[in-house]
């Protein structure tokens, strides 16, 4: 394999291993923000309950709730961000992956033709060889 195609390559993988890393961060903050929005979901659904039980904590309810919607608004917009985010990424890393194979694909084909102008070399001379020993 050439010098350059090495290079390319290496490049190319480095590319794929450096979006894979930032891959795997944007999955865990989505996971995070979608766990996020489960306890608010849940701390509302505790907090109703508890007002089923409690005047004064039913009389408190539409307060808790409007801040549990800006809360959970906030955690969604999040949400939204981080699954754009991660579109881009996995749209990166696939063309990152399809240039890396060309790459590679390039450097074989780049291979496989030194070894055929080899292999016509070696035939070439086998031929002289032959025909000077025929010519004897």
């Amino acid at each position: 394999m050439s010098k350059w195609a090495h290079s390319l390559i290496r490049l190319s993988t480095y590319e794929v291993e450096t979006l894979q890393k930032r891959m795997a961060e944007v999955a865990t903050r989505r996971a995070s923000a979608e766990m996020r929005v489960a306890v608010l979901d849940a701390e509302a659904e505790v907090e109703r309950e508890r007002a089923r039980d409690d005047a004064h904590a039913a009389m408190l309810m539409p307060a808790y709730l409007k801040g549990w919607e800006i809360r959970r608004a906030a955690a969604m917009a999040e949400l939204d961000v981080v699954a754009i985010e991660e579109q881009g990424v996995r749209d990166a890393l696939t063309r990152a992956f399809e240039e890396q194979k060309k790459f590679e694909h390039v450097a074989e084909m780049s291979r496989l033709n030194k070894l055929a102008v080899q292999a016509k070399l070696e035939g070439a001379a086998l031929d002289e060889l032959a025909l000077r020993r025929a010519g004897r």
